[in-house]
């Protein structure tokens, strides 16, 4: 994808500009920083919204499909309720609806007879990589315009705001 500089102005240099007159002394480039990630977050939101509703996954069924994904497409009931920061009945009934579907099926654990894991089947898994496709190409869209250092320096710069959004003390 070839990479364009910027040209000319987005909506949130407009946005800083009003608010500088305002509020002489907000710092233009925090303003724009802060702004443009919550303009970039909300998109990304619509998109992956969008994609839920033409695979017809509600956004609870797609985030248990994407957890148990993540361990290999296999997990026990509380281990996915821990990922999803659940309580083991909630995700219970959300496994009931999957199972329904298609999606997931419930298998004796190979390791503990005392345990059930649950398994992504071949349609969850296709169904959670469609949605997952879309949300990804729109990703890439957006952060192909930068060059791979670039995006590389871009990723290792937002690591060090998470870190300190991350730390103790900080402001909630």
């Amino acid at each position: 994808m070839e990479r364009t500089k910027p040209t000319g102005h987005d909506r949130t240099d407009e946005h800083v500009t009003r608010w500088k007159t305002v509020l002489p002394d907000l710092d233009p480039d925090i303003e724009g920083a802060v702004t443009r990630m919550q303009k970039i977050t909300s998109h990304l939101g619509k998109v992956r919204e969008r994609s839920l509703v033409n695979y017809e996954l509600e956004r609870h069924e797609f985030e248990t499909l994407h957890r148990l994904a993540a361990r290999a497409g296999r997990a026990a009931p509380s281990e996915l309720a821990a990922d999803l920061d659940l309580a083991p009945a909630s995700v219970t009934g959300r496994l009931d609806a999957l199972e329904r579907r298609g999606f997931v099926r419930r298998t004796p654990s190979k390791t503990d007879r005392r345990r059930v894991d649950v398994e992504l089947t071949e349609a969850g898994r296709a169904i959670w990589l469609g949605a997952m496709d879309v949300l990804g190409d729109e990703e890439y869209r957006l952060l192909g315009t930068l060059s791979r250092e670039e995006r590389r320096t871009l990723s290792d710069l937002l690591r060090r705001v998470a870190l300190a959004a991350e730390a103790p003390g900080r402001r909630s």
